[in-house]
């Protein structure tokens, strides 16, 4: 069984900044991709950044410039750094992660989502 468990997330002001943490654990193979995504009120989830195995990213331009991924493999822990925080980046963010557990071929995994708040 693998679990992807989110932190970090709360209220924070405009040009603020917030770190996001998410972390993977269980019978874990090998990962292929992570990944956060977001979902506003009233919109489609889409995708805010992907990170592969090869170290290669794709920032959605909206956030470009201000928020950045990291990983920490030894600890199957992946990070959003958000900063210059705008109104507009208020969503609940959901981690996601292509993994192969032990026994299994690669499945799509999601954590729970953690809301970010952005309002003075």
């Amino acid at each position: 069984q693998v679990q992807l468990v989110e932190s970090g997330g709360g209220l924070v002001q405009p040009g603020g900044s917030l770190r996001l943490s998410c972390a993977a654990s269980g019978s874990i193979f090998s990962i292929n991709a992570r990944a956060w995504y977001r979902q506003a009120p009233g919109k489609q989830r889409e995708l805010v950044v992907v990170i592969r195995s090869d170290g290669s990213t794709n920032y959605a331009d909206s956030v470009k410039g201000r928020f950045t991924i990291s990983r920490d493999n030894a600890n199957n822990t992946v990070y959003l750094q958000m900063n210059s925080l705008k109104p507009e980046d208020t969503a609940v963010y959901y981690c996601y992660a292509f993994i192969r557990a032990y026994g299994l071929g690669y499945r799509e995994y999601w954590g729970q989502g953690t809301q970010v708040t952005v309002s003075s």
